[in-house]
């Protein structure tokens, strides 16, 4: 554990948390006035508390930035370390599985198999101790440390050692970063709109075989930060605003990527909601919101047999993510059982003694050397052999500092992906209105595209380096597949090869500034489509003025002035929105001449053609929104923060706390223009028969002893693996319903299931906790179901440092979003 032994330190962390929040079940931080030191012998435990940590801030005015007085870190000194040790439980099938990663649990619309990757890890473990036994400290060393930026093919690389021949890591999420002949994937934030396991893992799983091919050992990624603020400038990369939602598409994303033999990185490690200032702010978050909300999508990739985490470059309470020994080893590699290793963001490594604090590998480059370098190594090793890399893995084929290296072209690793993109993305795209049943389209006379993002790029899908520039229907400006698309299949291409086999003319505009022209361009044209967009991306971009983050939540390019032009001049205007999150819509969604939006996120590089499946029918559309669309940009909780000198670290005080997002506008009876988990379809749909029944699985005598401590309202204990146990995750009730197709059309329905707590558990009222999709014909009726475990109803006790039952009735609601329900009924617990 480092500074003291792990038994001193659960302690620590118990009568701490006990002393500062008994009698309390607040989810917004304490941030007091003035600072007061712990101990030097505690102060990276504490750190970790924000209700503990004495903040200074100056004075706040309308001019004024809240700002820290400076990192929280370890003295320098010696740290004995005790390693974890690897879980161990014997398997209960058909709940839990021993599993290995190249051999996941089928997929399915209901996850309710716990897999056991302890057995793969131990003999991981025991391989990986054998290869080190004879390494010098020297060598041991050069496992843990990168060789530097630009030293080596790939964005990050470990030289070889032995018998272990180093790693190569890479982005993106989108695909394979900085590379030819690779596929560009929709965006995460895509995936999410889906709302369907089935085609997230089947993405995950082909990213993963792409990245294989390419002799790729470790992907960075998938991104799970939390949806915070709209306009964080890598929410796209992530999977939306609540952390259910993101936590079951992380973990089918990493089942499907380490199916295919590379190594999974869950990232940012963590409270890295926005890219402003993104290595100079303080992410203050309280105990309970920390566990809720941002560390259970990480929390879930363990599950998933998670390789490796990112750490992130943020202070969070006063101490950098690196440096953060709470964050590190207490939640993720003791609570949650974490077996895989741990690496900085590039350049996230604040000091050597970070090591001391839980992190395993620096990155890009520098040397840490600490009394724990055998378990860094070890752990490095082992997640290389958990996914069997030592098997006969290809050899790298990338540069990604050369783009004219002949490396680049000898392996093509597309395969038929394209086709997968393109289910993807018209599974992803959410129908929002629709109103006079203006689509599908039925071979329209005549048709008009308006809007520069319906424009092909002017030379070609890598016009943009980057791609940080427009059109944006298909990625994201920064870190998505860089200059190396293969093509694009962009609306423009897409629409007219319909329009040709419906006969329809089509014409076009891509000019957003001259209204005049655009509004004359739509007279007596049957339909008008117009495109708007909306863009972000990582710090180091800046696009229209944007520094990463969105400065602002309106449509780029004047589209909302272009929309009510068009929409003033023809009564069937139909706007699709490529944006990497909301948008602020109301000065034309009301306009009745504005008959359907279409939601189409970032598709990847078969946007157009998937815009088309849904414009025309082809794809019934079954997204649903995975954040808010608010009225207001003022209506959300939570706002970037700006401003600060160049040495300043900004404070950002997550005084929302648990309520993010719909969370919120429930809590505080806000309207929203669409809520989260909303979507249209081309058919309807009706809701029966709820039936819950409750689920009885064998568990040995010590898990039998916890289950009775949690329903008679204990906590978890605070011991290894106690968040990831088995008996707190596996199926405790099953919920059934039947759902029928009353429409005319086949479709697909995403059932959502939100659990209402009892009032005094002080929790929002709704919060999500299931999902399911089922398709089905013109009146046919399907059962659907949705399995719910001790973990889903539980809340997090700051006092007693674990996870407990409520008292009181715990309610649930199922239905179509989280504020349209059509079942409710109660958990008897």
């Amino acid at each position: 554990m480092g500074l003291i032994s792990r038994a001193w330190l659960f302690a620590v962390a118990h009568v701490v948390a006990a002393q500062s929040l008994a009698n309390s079940t607040s989810s917004s931080p304490v941030v007091p006035s003035s600072a007061g030191n712990p101990p030097n012998n505690t102060i990276a435990s504490w750190s970790s508390f924000s209700t503990l940590i004495p903040i200074t801030t100056t004075s706040v005015t309308p001019t004024s930035v809240a700002t820290e007085t400076g990192p929280l870190t370890w003295p320098i000194s010696e740290y004995p370390f005790t390693p974890f040790p690897i879980p161990t439980f014997a398997p209960i099938p058909p709940v839990f599985l021993e599993t290995d990663p190249l051999n996941p649990p089928p997929v399915s619309s209901d996850s309710n198999v716990v897999p056991d990757f302890a057995p793969a890890w131990a003999a991981a473990y025991k391989k990986a101790k054998s290869m080190i036994t004879n390494f010098t400290i020297e060598q041991k060393v050069n496992i843990t440390t990168g060789v530097g930026f630009m030293n080596g093919l790939c964005v990050g690389n470990t030289p070889p050692v032995g018998e272990f021949p180093g790693l190569c890591l890479q982005d993106s999420p989108l695909g394979v970063r900085a590379t030819d002949f690779v596929t560009a994937f929709p965006a995460g934030i895509t995936a999410a709109s889906t709302w369907n396991r089935a085609l997230i893992r089947a993405r995950g799983l082909a990213m993963g075989q792409e990245f294989n091919a390419k002799g790729v050992n470790v992907v960075l990624g998938p991104m799970m930060n939390m949806g915070r603020i709209p306009q964080g400038g890598r929410n796209w990369e992530g999977f939306g605003a609540d952390p259910f939602l993101t936590g079951e598409a992380a973990y089918e994303t990493i089942l499907g990527l380490q199916q295919a033999g590379v190594q999974a990185t869950a990232k940012h490690y963590i409270n890295n909601e926005q890219e402003w200032k993104r290595t100079q702010e303080s992410s203050n978050v309280d105990d309970r919101t920390e566990h809720e909300i941002y560390a259970h999508p990480f929390l879930r990739s363990v599950m998933a047999g998670l390789s490796a985490v990112m750490c992130s470059y943020n202070l969070i309470n006063d101490t950098y993510a690196c440096n953060n020994d709470k964050i590190l080893n207490d939640i993720l590699k003791r609570e949650f059982g974490f077996q895989g290793f741990v690496m900085s963001d590039w350049g996230a490594t604040m000091n050597t003694l970070s090591a001391v604090a839980g992190l395993d590998m620096t990155m890009p480059g520098d040397l840490p050397l600490s009394a724990r370098l055998d378990d860094m190594a070890t752990r490095i090793i082992a997640a290389w052999y958990h996914v069997h890399q030592d098997q006969g893995y290809p050899n790298v084929t990338i540069d990604a500092f050369d783009p004219y290296n002949p490396l680049n072209q000898e392996v093509n690793a597309q395969s038929n992906h394209y086709q997968l993109v393109r289910q993807i993305a018209a599974a992803g795209t959410v129908l929002l209105k629709n109103e006079r049943s203006a689509l599908p389209l039925r071979k329209p006379k005549s048709i008009v595209l308006v809007g520069s993002d319906a424009a092909p790029p002017v030379s070609g899908p890598n016009e943009y380096a980057y791609q940080a520039g427009d059109p944006t229907g298909h990625s994201n400006d920064g870190m998505g597949i860089w200059d190396y698309e293969s093509h694009l299949l962009g609306p423009y291409e897409a629409i007219q090869a319909r329009a040709r086999q419906d006969q329809t003319r089509v014409s076009w505009d891509f000019d957003n500034w001259d209204l005049d022209k655009a509004g004359n361009s739509v007279i007596l044209v049957e339909v008008a489509i117009i495109f708007i967009n909306s863009d972000s991306g990582e710090g180091y971009t800046i696009v229209d003025g944007s520094t990463g983050d969105r400065k602002n939540l309106t449509a780029w390019h004047e589209g909302d002035q272009l929309v009510l032009a068009v929409a003033a001049q023809n009564n069937n205007t139909i706007v699709v929105v490529n944006s990497v999150g909301p948008l602020i819509i109301e000065p034309w969604i009301d306009h009745p001449n504005v008959t359907a939006v279409v939601w189409a996120s970032l598709g990847g590089n078969e946007a157009g053609n998937a815009i088309v499946d849904i414009l025309y029918g082809a794809w019934n559309p079954s997204g649903r929104l995975p954040y808010t669309i608010a009225k207001n940009a003022s209506d959300y909780p939570a706002q970037l923060v700006l401003g600060g000198t160049a040495t300043d670290i900004l404070s950002i005080d997550y005084t929302e706390g648990l309520y993010i997002d719909y969370r919120w506008f429930d809590a505080h009876n806000i309207t929203p223009r669409y809520e989260f988990g909303y979507g249209l379809s081309y058919t309807t749909f009706e809701y029966s028969q709820l039936v819950v029944t409750a689920i009885d699985a064998s568990v040995d005598s010590a898990q039998e002893e916890l289950i009775q401590n949690w329903e008679n309202g204990g906590a978890t204990p605070i011991e290894e693996g106690s968040s990831t146990a088995l008996w707190l995750h596996m199926p405790l009730f099953q919920v059934t319903f039947n759902v029928e197709n009353t429409g005319s059309v086949y479709g697909g329905e995403i059932p959502q299931l939100y659990v209402h707590h009892p009032a005094p558990a002080g929790e929002p009222p709704s919060i999500l906790k299931g999902f399911t999709d089922i398709e089905l014909a013109p009146g046919q009726t399907g059962q659907a179901c949705i399995t719910i475990s001790r973990y889903d109803l539980s809340v997090w006790d700051v006092v007693r440092q674990g996870w407990a039952k409520p008292n009181g009735t715990i309610g649930f609601s199922i239905g179509a979003s989280s504020r349209d329900f059509r079942l409710s009924g109660m958990f008897l617990v």
